[in-house]
Order: C-alpha cells, then structure tokens, then sequence
C-alpha cells in the first residue's frame, strides 16, 4: 500500500464512521467500482482504534465521569453512572449480530443493489424521524428503553448501507431526542463497539502471524484516520445544534441512485 492509499482510507474512515452515511457501504463501492482494495486485516484494526482513540480524546470528560460514578457511586453522580450501564447495554445486539451474522455481513450483505436500496430506505427513514420527531429531549433524560432499542438499531449496522450512526440516530430522533443528543449518545455508544471489534479482529491477526503494521503508510492511515474521526464528531455536533439531516438524507438517495444506475449499465472494473 502506498502512502496515499493509506491517508485517503484512513480520511474515509473518520468521515464516514460517524456521519449517517456507512462506511462499510463506501469501502465496498469503492472497492467494487474503483478497484481499491481493502487493506487487510492489519490495516483495518488501525483505522478502527484510530477511530477509538478519537472518541476516547473528544469525550475524555464523560469517560472520567461515568469511571468516577463508578469507583465512588453516590447521589451526586447517578446520571453519569446510568449512562455508563446504558452504554453496555445498548451495545448488546450489535456484538450478538456481528458475532452470529459476521460471514453474511463479508459475503451475501455486499452486494450494490442491495447496499444501495439500504442506502435509500435508511435515508428515507432519517427523514421521517428529522421531520417528525419532537427534538425535545437530552441525554440526562434518556431511559433503558431508549438504549435497548437504540442498541437494536445498531445491530442493524451488520448490513453495508445502513450505517452504525444512521440507524442509531433515525432512532434517537424517533424517541425524541434532539439532534444533537441522537448524534451524542450514537457516538458514546460506538467506542464499546469500536473496541470489541477491534479485540474480536485483533484475536484474529494474532492467530495469523502478522505483524506489518510498523510502515509509514499504515502510521499516516492510523493518524488520518484519528484526525477525521476528531474533527467530524466536533462539527457534526456542531452542525446539527442548528441544522437538520437532509444535507445527509439528499447523499445518500443521490449515492443510492448512481449505484442503481452503474449496476443497470453494469459499470466496475474489467
């Protein structure tokens, strides 16, 4: 892999993890139609824990919060230490999914058609939620039903097209809560996630024997791919405290029909 290889899946990585857009969905178009490989193993675990060592840094307050309402529980804390068993708990259905559906989600799940009418559904549905929804309420009001089915919308994540944060958020927005907290609590609760993956597929290199990961091109993927994640949860935060999700809405119906529209012409590489 050479070093732009590298910045440029590391930068896709970071913007499209946590906007409602699927990452998964653009690595597999990109790969199908373009002819760029996916890098591996290796290489995929870095971008992942890049993407974790952003959360960990931009929420750095919350996580010293719920790990204090956890060492030293008392009234003052309640609401840090809820949020904490809300966390693990709405981070249940997306381990058991990737766990029990892990060979549908590389195999039947990766089709463009199929990536790309889930493309058009999801959006659909994140317009409805945008447009319906009350937006009144925030994360110290959100309860254990919020996160169980927030965390069966994630599980959805499995299938190229849906997007982790997509489906998170449409449900947020659908129990209520404002933009800006669907976006919040979706990111808080992908960090658990993150990082069980990266365990589960790290489980996996070692059982391989690899150990390529100290190149200049993965390092500068690993770091881009901190860098994007960074500054994408900072301004999509910041956008949606006055902005709706249509801008995202629009990007994915537009992606949806130009995939539609190659596999009609049968347009990839030869």
């Amino acid at each position: 892999m050479d070093i732009a290889h590298a910045i440029l899946l590391g930068i896709i990585q970071g913007l499209a993890e946590f906007l409602p857009i699927s990452s998964s969905a653009h690595l597999v178009l990109l790969e199908h139609y373009l002819g760029v490989q996916e890098a591996g193993l290796t290489f995929d675990i870095l971008l992942h824990v890049g993407t974790l060592v952003a959360l960990i840094a931009y929420f750095w307050q919350d996580w010293q919060g719920m790990a204090a309402a956890l060492w030293r529980p008392g009234r003052h804390n309640r609401f840090e230490r809820r949020l904490f068993w809300y966390l693990v708990i709405a981070t249940l259905p997306g381990a058991a999914a990737g766990y029990f559906l892990e060979k549908q989600a590389e195999t039947i799940f990766r089709t463009p058609t199929r990536i790309a009418v889930l493309l058009a559904v999801l959006g659909i549905l994140l317009y409805l939620a945008d447009r319906v929804a009350r937006h009144q309420r925030r994360l110290p009001g959100i309860t254990l039903k919020d996160a169980v089915l927030v965390g069966c919308a994630q599980a959805l994540a499995i299938m190229p097209g849906v997007s982790r944060s997509g489906s998170t958020m449409t449900m947020g927005l659908f129990l209520g809560l404002t933009r800006e907290t669907a976006a919040r609590f979706s990111f808080l609760m992908s960090a658990p996630i993150i990082f069980g993956a990266g365990v589960h597929q790290s489980l996996k290199l070692l059982k391989s024997g690899a150990n390529n990961f100290l190149t200049l091109p993965y390092v500068l993927g690993f770091l881009a791919a901190i860098v994007s994640s960074y500054l994408t949860i900072r301004y999509l935060l910041r956008f949606l405290q006055r902005h709706t999700f249509i801008i995202f809405v629009l990007y994915r119906l537009l992606l949806a029909f130009v995939v539609l529209g190659l596999e009609y012409y049968q347009v990839g590489p030869k």
